[in-house]
């Protein structure tokens, strides 16, 4: 986490105007509460609604990459950018789509870390040359050919759906929810 406390307070869910309300309806289950994320972001409700359009692209079946791919891009992404509060999110939905504890921390040191199949490693690099450069070089785009064209764009479109969503959340200084724990290689001096 970059900032100890938020800059951008999370709404209260019992204070909710119906803007923020209607915005938020998508995310919130029967009787609980949205988390953090959405709390913040519903403070731009109209923002929010489209922000939630692109995810859940991102997120669906309509994404080419299979989940265990989209979560290793999204989790090299987050850890990429110091995003204490997108990996925490992710590493859950990681380790639920085939993503062992082990890899989670060998995807931290990077693509030639772990014993990652061609593929994978190459959608790490790619993970890794968008950050820095914003572009992806023709070996690796090579190596992802198995993905075909439009896997190659989902992969690019999550690695920066979850950079823009990393520059938010640090910004923001979006606060993990109780009980979910930090990584402690993304822990930074709080400010």
């Amino acid at each position: 986490m970059r900032l100890a406390s938020p800059r951008i307070a999370p709404l209260d869910p019992a204070e909710l105007d119906a803007g923020q309300a209607e915005a938020l309806a998508p995310v919130t289950r029967e009787g609980g509460t949205p988390l953090n994320i959405f709390l913040t972001l519903a403070r731009a409700p109209e923002a929010l609604k489209r922000f939630l359009g692109w995810g859940n692209y991102v997120l669906s079946k309509r994404n080419a990459l299979d989940p265990r791919q989209r979560e290793l891009a999204i989790l090299r992404t987050g850890f990429n950018c110091g995003s204490g509060y997108e990996f925490a999110q992710h590493k859950a939905i990681g380790l639920r789509s085939g993503i062992s504890a082990a890899e989670i921390e060998a995807l931290k040191r990077g693509p030639a870390a772990g014993d990652w199949p061609p593929l994978e490693t190459a959608i790490l690099t790619a993970c890794d040359e968008l950050h820095a450069d914003q572009f992806v070089s023709d070996a690796t785009w090579a190596a992802l050919a198995e993905l075909g064209d439009k896997g190659r764009m989902d992969l690019v479109f999550t690695v920066g759906q979850y950079t823009q969503v990393s520059m938010m959340l640090n910004t923001f200084g979006v606060q993990l929810e109780p009980g979910t724990e930090a990584d402690p290689d993304l822990a930074r001096a709080l400010r």
